[in-house]
């Protein structure tokens, strides 16, 4: 665990005082079970030399299943082959995928992967989630709609179900934040057609590397099953075109057993969260991620937008944290539709999405830190807020 200096005078680092941490406080660490529960439950495939899509990752589709309440998990190499598939056996070929601009540059892969086209519609300001309004504005002859849920925070999910039953559109949520997220009750992994999410490492549920697909459809689960490997269907030859997206034992053992104390690293990052929340609240210029009532978030990462009262830009704060020792994310600068693959997708003007991440930062937050290390960053959020009159362009180039 990261110790911090606390001391409520100390000079900012920016203008040449101690830093708070000085060994560095990380972005993320990695939550890993002991190797020893992982190799045990590794044993008996690895001596039996079933290493791909054996018994573990079978139990791996049962135990998140039944803990999110779907009717089919399909395990799977990535979230991003995940999303492929999920887009390939639902979407509808030669007719444009609908999803947010402001959200991981993987959902665009996965459209463009399949030779779908890309239409952004606008976020919201407050929950920086899709907007289901300017969404359903956009959406025109789509053929799938692909909502993302941020951060650990569930967006309005039953209205896109809505939208989607009124037009008639494939519903895929990219759910790689979304693992231990409930919306008005009802969890994350159960809404639209498919959701999918993501077991990378800096996920609240990890297995190195992999993916989960959830879905209620008995046929999509059959189709997601061949698609993963290489869409084959036996001696017949492959039906469709597939990927090699199948899990491994050994990453289906790593979150197996990282499910065993999942809930009580749960809980440890909504107490850093509220924490945060009490912070930040505090702050003029910094606003958190807007939380509705009745949802259950998982503080996948704490994120804030840097507002003009703050008196200073989200680069020098963000220059300013990083002369402390704190590491920190700009999710996501560049929004995906200026980035140079998909500058040419989408003819009409984002202004929220773009204003947003030209302000947005995102902190620390993993259940190994303490909570001096949350007030520690907040002191200096606030003492940057205090002077930054006097956190010159000189000084922030300087440090």
């Amino acid at each position: 665990m990261t110790s911090a200096a606390h001391a409520t005078r100390r000079r900012l680092a920016i203008h040449g005082g101690p830093p708070a941490f000085p060994d560095g406080l990380p972005f993320a660490r990695v939550p890993v079970p002991p190797l020893s529960r992982v190799t045990e439950r590794l044993r008996p495939s690895y001596e039996a030399g079933r290493l791909t899509n054996g018994p573990v990752v079978g139990l791996l589709e049962e135990a998140t299943a039944a803990r999110i309440g779907a009717r089919h998990v399909v395990a799977v190499s990535s979230a991003t082959a995940g999303l492929m598939l999920a887009l390939r056996v639902l979407s509808p070929p030669g007719r444009p995928v609908l999803l947010p601009s402001f959200t991981f540059s993987a959902s665009a892969h996965a459209v463009a992967w399949n030779g779908r086209g890309r239409r952004f519609a606008d976020c919201d300001a407050r929950t920086f989630h899709l907007d289901p309004g300017d969404a359903g504005s956009r959406l025109g002859d789509a053929g799938a709609i692909m909502p993302s849920h941020l951060f650990g925070a569930p967006c309005q999910a039953e209205q896109f179900e809505a939208l989607a039953r009124r037009s008639r559109t494939a519903l895929v949520f990219d759910a790689a934040h979304g693992f231990g997220a409930a919306r008005q009750g009802r969890k994350v992994g159960v809404f639209g057609d498919a959701e999918v999410f993501s077991l990378s490492p800096t996920k609240v549920l990890t297995a190195g590397e992999g993916g989960l697909v959830a879905t209620p459809h008995d046929d999509v689960a059959r189709s997601l099953r061949r698609g993963r490997d290489y869409g084959g269907a036996g001696e017949d030859g492959d039906e469709f075109v597939g990927l090699n997206a199948r899990m491994t034992e050994l990453h289906a053992a790593l979150a197996i057993e990282g499910l065993a104390d999942i809930d009580e690293r749960l809980d440890r990052r909504r107490e850093l969260g509220r924490r945060y929340d009490h912070h930040i609240d505090r702050i003029p210029g910094l606003r958190a991620q807007g939380i509705d009532d009745g949802d259950e978030v998982t503080y996948k990462a704490f994120t804030v937008v840097v507002e003009s009262e703050y008196g200073m830009d989200r680069d020098a704060v963000v220059t300013a944290l990083q002369a402390e020792g704190v590491e920190t994310r700009c999710y996501f600068s560049p929004p995906v539709h200026q980035q140079r693959p998909y500058v040419s997708s989408n003819g009409s003007a984002l202004p929220v999405t773009t204003e947003l991440a030209r302000r947005i930062v995102t902190l620390p937050i993993w259940p190994g830190m303490s909570d001096v290390d949350v007030d520690t960053i907040a002191e200096i959020l606030e003492r940057l807020h205090e002077q930054a009159g006097a956190v010159s362009s000189r000084d922030v180039q300087a440090g």
